[in-house]
């Protein structure tokens, strides 16, 4: 299958998996799905700390769900994706605006997949690096 055949709409993607009500609170919005790429945006503000600045949970909660996305991805349709590792360096602070997820396959094997998701500011600047690690689990695990 080529990369143009892996490609999936936003739309399509949405479909099979919903993102969830966290990332309906926090207003993430998908912009781009791929085998290589998944991309999307957060406001900052709603997603503060008490000092308004952008909560550092919330840039794990985005690079979480892209990580879990490409993962998804990744193992569909024989096998799901499942989070066991996550980590993140916060390298600045985020006021206003949004912020961009972008994250890239590290490793996709045949029982992980791992991403690195960089948070940038509206400047372009680096908020965040997280490196987020999943499992892929047979399908028939969870009843699909």
């Amino acid at each position: 299958m080529t990369d143009d055949e892996k490609a999936v709409s936003i739309e399509e993607f949405l479909a099979q998996m919903p993102m969830g009500a966290l990332n309906e609170k926090m207003g993430v919005e998908l912009l781009e799905v791929s085998a290589e790429r998944i991309v999307a945006t957060m406001p900052v503000e709603g997603n503060t700390q008490p000092y308004g600045l952008l909560h550092g949970g919330a840039s794990v909660v985005l690079a979480e769900s892209l990580g879990s996305i490409g993962s998804a991805l990744h193992a569909h349709p024989d096998k799901v994706s499942v989070g066991v590792d996550i980590n993140a360096t916060h390298h600045r602070s985020a006021t206003s605006g949004v912020v961009t997820g972008v994250a890239t396959p590290i490793h996709l094997g045949r029982t992980s997949a791992c991403f690195e998701v960089v948070v940038s500011d509206e400047r372009g600047k680096r908020v965040c690096t997280a490196r987020i690690t999943c499992a892929l689990v047979p399908a028939e695990r969870f009843g699909r």
